[in-house]
């Protein structure tokens, strides 16, 4: 099964939820045309279709291989990667004046989320290339950016993030990595582990961001500093020069993404690799979290690819498979199972999720765009305020629902789903690694609920249901019975957004335990609601096309069909979780740790 890339969704939640028209027209994204974007899209979906998507099942069955020190990437990736080069993909979001073209995140992260779908063994490549670009670019020095960014912009060269050790996953505290001055750079020694590309044959050179300590670093994450550990040198000329001491010692064996190689490193085992310090020592971990919060606005999007992905081969599937007769007819010769009840309700559960996510993620993403280009500082400090809390919703929900629907497309396939060759299970393997890495979807909904409520007392938030309650109030006058029950949806997903979001602000001054028992069911609703928010704009958007005939009917009627169908459906188990995220502290913490 192949992937086409759904474009007239896209462009509807570019458009009509997203707000591409007012990006476009912030300052420096003037070349970002309707008719530049479109064709951006075009030739993005015919490159993920027809170039990536045909080696997501080799590259999952082959995977990469460590020869000789080398690692070798699937069969074709090499000849793809070089493709994406000479394409200019790379370089999309990144500043012009290294190279980029400056187009808007938000563009970005619509082409980002076809890569992800057609191959995500490839595409986490350019994933962490993108965070490893973005960090440079915020923290390095002119030096640095000079010498690493254009080649990193272009693709010729990659990069990585190189955080875990074996004793140290989540608590970087932990880290034991050393980096010692010798003259104008750094010795970095240690080993790194679940490292993503870092070793390939796909680019000239990889560029390294390793977080280590220095030998009068403090204790803990103040103790951290951030260094560039390329590879190869680059030499006077800015070419890979002498080769750096440091290599692949071995490769995960994995459940899924079997095409993206995830290297144990070992660094300095010869006397010490060279490395260059970002910025200023013992600020490494607040320097690589600005990578890592791109990463993570980056894997949500790998969840709400990886469910698009399967609900088109499900989709595919259900309409192929002929198997009992249709409840609806007294006809007894059997049908495909789309027309069964349980398989629709499966299906329209994929597809209402799908749109919610994708909808929120191109908000989030347009939310970066507007903090980088708002000439009105305040104004763009308050979007960066809301971009930075949605970012553990993006990360955490959207994987999980990555997870369940790629599962959801398992079943729909029955037993031959559970078959390798249909390439159902696929997906979710490579789905299960997405709630797992940048940090856990428990880590997400701690910092939800330890930072970024606490950080305000849940302003922020509170601002998003106000707009909630402002987009119910504008529905009042719509006309229809779709729009009537969605507007319903929207005035219950507020009131329990706001119940919640103070709740949880408040138990989080008295006992912070308390809240973080409940954080992750709090996350569930928050996205939930807020999903089901931006459906139901794209609901009215939908309804008032319809009135004067603007776009295909059909089009837009499944948008409210669709809409409606998640506000009665998806929406109150999700709002539900008010109760246990309330009440898990009362027992979370009740038994000893020896009665478990």
């Amino acid at each position: 099964m192949t992937y086409t890339a759904p474009l007239a969704d896209m462009r509807f939640a570019l458009r009509e939820v997203a707000g591409l028209d007012k990006i476009a027209a912030l300052p420096g994204y003037e070349h970002a045309t309707e008719d530049t974007i479109d064709a951006v899209l075009e030739e993005a979906g015919k490159l993920a279709g027809n170039g990536l998507a045909p080696l997501n099942r080799e590259g999952d069955k082959i995977g990469a291989k460590l020869e000789n020190g080398v690692v070798r990437t699937a069969p074709g990736f090499t000849g793809i990667y070089r493709e994406f080069v000479d394409g200019g993909w790379n370089s999309l979001p990144f500043d012009p004046a290294f190279g980029g073209q400056g187009m808007p995140w938000l563009l970005a992260v619509a082409v980002q989320e076809m890569w992800q779908a057609a191959n995500m063994g490839f595409g986490l490549v350019l994933l962490l290339n993108q965070g490893a670009i973005d960090a440079i670019h915020h923290h390095g020095s002119d030096a640095q950016k000079k010498t690493y960014l254009h080649k990193m912009i272009s693709g010729e060269w990659t990069g990585t993030m190189n955080l875990t050790e074996p004793q140290a996953g989540s608590d970087l505290g932990q880290l034991k990595s050393r980096a010692v001055k010798d003259g104008d750079h750094y010795l970095v020694s240690g080993q790194k582990i679940f490292i993503t590309y870092g070793e390939h044959d796909l680019a000239e050179n990889i560029v390294h961001l390793v977080l280590a300590r220095t030998p009068d670093a403090p204790a803990g994450v103040r103790g951290i500093s951030l260094f560039i550990v390329p590879k190869f040198l680059p030499d006077a000329d800015g070419k890979p020069g002498k080769r750096n001491d440091l290599r692949c010692v071995s490769l995960e064996h994995k459940l899924g993404i079997h095409a993206s190689p995830t290297c144990v490193m070992s660094f300095g085992d010869d006397g010490g690799a060279v490395g260059y310090l970002v910025g200023e020592e013992g600020r490494g971990l607040s320097y690589m979290f600005t990578m890592m919060n791109n990463a993570r606005l980056s894997v949500g999007v790998q969840g709400l690819a990886i469910a698009e992905r399967a609900y088109q081969q499900a989709a595919a599937f259900a309409r192929s498979r002929v198997q009992s007769k249709d409840d609806n007819r007294p006809d007894p010769a059997p049908v495909s199972i789309v027309h069964h009840a349980d398989v629709r309700r499966m299906l329209m559960s994929m597809r209402a999720q799908i749109e919610a996510m994708r909808a929120l993620g191109y908000y989030t993403a347009a939310g970066i765009d507007g903090a980088l280009k708002t000439e009105d500082k305040a104004a763009g400090r308050k979007i960066q305020d809301r971009v930075d809390l949605l970012i553990p919703i993006v990360k955490a929900w959207f994987t999980d629902l990555g997870n369940e629907i790629a599962s959801t497309g398992v079943q729909i396939h029955g037993g031959m789903g559970f078959i390798e060759e249909t390439g159902a299970a696929q997906h979710l393997r490579d789905a299960r690694i997405l709630p797992i890495y940048e940090g856990t979807n428990g880590i997400q909904a701690r910092d939800l609920v330890g930072r970024k409520i606490t950080k305000d007392g849940g302003e922020t938030m509170l601002a998003l249901v106000a707009e909630m309650r402002a987009l119910a109030d504008e529905m009042r006058q719509a006309p229809g019975d779709d729009l009537a029950a969605i507007r319903t949806g929207v005035m219950a997903s507020a009131d329990a957004l706001e119940d919640a979001t103070k709740w949880v602000a408040q138990a989080a001054k008295t006992g912070l335990s308390d809240a973080l028992a409940g954080s992750v069911p709090f996350l569930r609703l928050a996205g939930t609601a807020l999903g089901g928010w931006l459906l139901a704009r794209s609901a009215l958007v939908a309804q008032g096309k319809l009135a004067i005939r603007d776009g295909d009917p059909a089009f837009l009627e499944a948008k409210l069909v669709t809409a409606r169908f998640y506000t009665e459906v998806i929406l109150p188990p999700a709002l539900a979780q008010l109760g246990p995220l309330k009440a898990a502290g009362r027992t979370v913490f009740a038994l000893r740790e020896d009665q478990f």
